[in-house]
Order: C-alpha cells, then sequence, then structure tokens
C-alpha cells in the first residue's frame, strides 16, 4: 500500500512524467487491439503456413527490412535531436531545415535501398530461403520500401509535435488490414503469396499515412513553402553529418548482429529452425509492445530536459520510466515462464513448441533492453553517439564470429545465448557510461552558476 501511495504520489508531482505516460498512452491505447491483431497474424500465418515456410517468410520481410535500414542514416533520430531543440529554442527555420535536409535524404535512399533489394533478390533466395524460386517474393515485398519513402522523418516530427493520437491511429489501421489480408490466407490454397501481400499492404498504408500527414503536419510547424527554407541554417556540418552517419553506422551494426539473426539460422542450418527462431523473437516481441510507446515519447522530452539543464528532473524521469518498464518486463516473464510452452503448443501448434526455450534464453537480454529502453536516446542527447556507436561495433564483431562457429553446432539455443549476452554487456557499458557523463555535466552547471 506504501508502495502505492509513493506511486501516485510521484505521479503528481512530475509533470513531465505525467506527460511521457499520457503521450505513451496514445500510442498504447492504440496499440492494445494491435496487440491482439499482431497475435492473431502470427498465429494465423504460421498455422497457414507450417514452420518451414513461416521461415521463409521471416526471410523475406527480415531481408527488406534490413535493406531499408541499411541507407537511412536512422534519420528519425537526427530529426528528433536537431529539429527538437530547434523548435523548444523557438527556432523554426532552423528547425525547417533540418527537417527538408532530412526528408531529402531519405526520399533518395528509399529508392537506392529498393534497388538494392531487387539485384540481390536472387542471391537471397538461393541462401535465406534455399529456394532460388523464391527471388519474385523478395522483389515484391521490397516494395515495403518506396511506399514508405518519408516513414522516418515524418514519424520523428510527429513525435516532436506531440501527435500520438495520429500515430497510434495508424498503427491501427496497419494492424487491422494486415490481419484482415492473413485470415483470407487460412483458406488458400496457396497461402504463401496472400500472408506476402498481407504484409505489404500493411505496411503501405502505414507509409502513405506517415508521409501524408508528416507533410501537413511540416506545414502547421513551419509554415507554407518550408521545403524553400536555405540549408545554411543547418547545424555545423561537422557535427550535424557526423551524427547522421554515427546513426547509420550504428543502425549497421544493429542490423548485422542483431536484426538479422533470422538470416543467419537459415543460411547456416535451415528455414525451418529459422521459423522456430522468429517465432521465439516474435514471441518476446511482445513483451516490447507496451514499452515501445515510451520510447517514442520519452527521447523528445529528454532531449529537452539535457538541453534544459534540468539534472534532478532528468535523473527522475529516467528513475520512474525503469520502474514502469521493469515491472511489465517482470510480468511478462514471470506469465511467460509459466504457461509459454502450454500457450505456444496451443495457438501456433505442436511443431512451434520447441521455439520456448530459445524464447525464454532471448528474455534475458531482450529483459534488460526493454527495462533500460531509455540508453541509446540519453545518449545522443548527451552529445555521445559514439560511446554506444564502438561498444555495439566491438561487442556486436565478437557476437558474430561465436555465431558462425556456435551456431552450426549448437542450434538456435546457441544464437539466443548469444544475443542475450550481446545486449547485456552493451547495454552495462552504456548505462555507466551515461550516468558519469551526466555527473560531470552536472558539475560543470553549478561551477557555471558560481562563476555567474
Amino acid at each position: 500500500m506504501k508502495f502505492l501511495q509513493k506511486g501516485i504520489a510521484a505521479w503528481r508531482e512530475d509533470p513531465l512524467l505525467r506527460r511521457v505516460v499520457k503521450n505513451s498512452g496514445y500510442l498504447f491505447s492504440g496499440s492494445t487491439l494491435g496487440i491482439f491483431l499482431s497475435i492473431a497474424t502470427s498465429v494465423l500465418s504460421s498455422r497457414a503456413l507450417g514452420v518451414h515456410f513461416f521461415g521463409i517468410l521471416a526471410a523475406v520481410t527480415t531481408f527488406a527490412a534490413l535493406a531499408d535500414k541499411l541507407l537511412s542514416f536512422r534519420i528519425g533520430e537526427l530529426v528528433v535531436k536537431y529539429a527538437g531543440e530547434a523548435l523548444a529554442s523557438k527556432q523554426t527555420q532552423k528547425a525547417a531545415a533540418v527537417f527538408k535536409v532530412a526528408t531529402m535524404t531519405e526520399v533518395t535512399v528509399s529508392f537506392l535501398s529498393y534497388a538494392i533489394i531487387y539485384a540481390l533478390a536472387p542471391m537471397a533466395a538461393r541462401y535465406f530461403a534455399k529456394d532460388e524460386g523464391m527471388a519474385v517474393w523478395f522483389m515484391v515485398y521490397g516494395l515495403i520500401v518506396p511506399f514508405g519513402l518519408t516513414f522516418e522523418t515524418s514519424s520523428a516530427l510527429l513525435q516532436i509535435a506531440g501527435k500520438f493520437k495520429f500515430q497510434a491511429a495508424i498503427n491501427l489501421a496497419q494492424n487491422i488490414v494486415t490481419a484482415g489480408i492473413v485470415l483470407v490466407a487460412v483458406f488458400s490454397p496457396d497461402p504463401f503469396p496472400v500472408v506476402i501481400l498481407a504484409y505489404l499492404a500493411g505496411k503501405s498504408v502505414a507509409g502513405i499515412s506517415y508521409l501524408a500527414y508528416g507533410l501537413y503536419q511540416a506545414k502547421q510547424l513551419f509554415g507554407l513553402g518550408w521545403w524553400k527554407t536555405p540549408l545554411t541554417l543547418l547545424p555545423p556540418r561537422k557535427e550535424f553529418w557526423g551524427f547522421a552517419f554515427s546513426s547509420n553506422f550504428s543502425g549497421t551494426v544493429n542490423l548485422l548482429v542483431r536484426d538479422s539473426d533470422v538470416l543467419w539460422v537459415n543460411t547456416f542450418l535451415n528455414p525451418t529452425q529459422g521459423g522456430l527462431y522468429k517465432l521465439a523473437v516474435s514471441l518476446i516481441g511482445f513483451m516490447l509492445i507496451p514499452i515501445d510507446p515510451f520510447i517514442k515519447t520519452s527521447f523528445p522530452e529528454i532531449t529537452r530536459t539535457v538541453t534544459a539543464k534540468a539534472w534532478t528532473k532528468l535523473r527522475s524521469l529516467l528513475s520512474r520510466l525503469t520502474l514502469i518498464s521493469g515491472a511489465v518486463t517482470l510480468l511478462f516473464g514471470g506469465l511467460f515462464f509459466i504457461g509459454g510452452e502450454w500457450l505456444i503448443g496451443a495457438l501456433y501448434g505442436a511443431d512451434f513448441a520447441p521455439a520456448w526455450q530459445p524464447a525464454m534464453i532471448l528474455f534475458v537480454g531482450y529483459g534488460i533492453a526493454n527495462t533500460f529502453f531509455w540508453n541509446r536516446p540519453l545518449s545522443l542527447s548527451l552529445g555521445d553517439p559514439y560511446f554506444p556507436l564502438a561498444t555495439s561495433t566491438v561487442i556486436g564483431a565478437g557476437k558474430l564470429v561465436a555465431s558462425t562457429i556456435l551456431l552450426p553446432v549448437y542450434g538456435i539455443g546457441a544464437q539466443a545465448v548469444l544475443m542475450s549476452l550481446y545486449f547485456s554487456i552493451t547495454i552495462f557499458l552504456i548505462l555507466i557510461r551515461a550516468i558519469r557523463t551526466i555527473g560531470n555535466m552536472e558539475k560543470n552547471t553549478q561551477a557555471d552558476k558560481i562563476h555567474l
């Protein structure tokens, strides 16, 4: 009871936390139904396809996502940091210049990314699907990239503007479209193409919606003719593009180390094992859904707090966000440990039951990442993008080497162990660095006040 009373008191006394939770609530309320639709989509597609073709589906969708992210520069982070800082300082034209160059960059790399998908589709089908006839489906699903022309920049602008209700509506619409078409696949004599088109349709709805509303919101924030803003208003070139390239390289590291695991499994083992591993990752991914809105809503708030040098408020916000995310993570882990194996067999079928063990191993690493989800946004806000990058690169390189040795011998369980170790070590090191940086910045702030 005392714990609950303290929690309520903290809520009342912390307007920053209230704002983050309120905005996160908009996204989560829209994703509540989306969670059930995502589960239904996963169950229906796995039932329709079976383990082997579920593994091929994982290869197709993962390959397109990786190609999309390869050149994306994680452009949304650039917009949130620099456009968000500029708007907070009432520098509207500077913010417009940032959004303009980010949009131009994302449009360009979207077409380049699809060209890569189209060119490499035959190779991807040969190694990741073990079937060269699947190349056409790598090309077809790859259309999500040009359909999501300004997805990252528009999404970031909506975060800055606080338009979280609209984002929730888009996410819900995407889930409804995907689930509806996947339901058709269950009754289709050839379900694989229908499932591919279902995921393509859902992504396309989201991409086009973000493009349209992002451009509308840009006019609202920056005024008519914002695209004519001179690029001379951008932040210093070295700092600005250094941030962009470091973020992109960081994204590339994540592609190889974290997001491409199912491709490694399909290559070294087979699509059947890839299907099991994909399901394990997807099941643990449901744990991330309630916390994902906090990532989008807390980054702008963390950036504003750091800009204002409000270190006490920053510590308070981070500790309370950790309490919320930690509670959600432990609750999910406990329930999944007790009933996860039975649930997999009941929903997905007995052939998918072996996914429970790697899922529990993955829970350790993903659970740490979920609890301390704010570690990277904090580092970016503190102007320290290079340490997380260096840490991820070094630890990730070790994981890749270990994967080539252990995965063919010990299977997907070994891959799950390596992934959990990667998350645990990198996040621990990043947190230590961030805490020290905050302490140094706070000392400098106090010193400046004394001199004044």
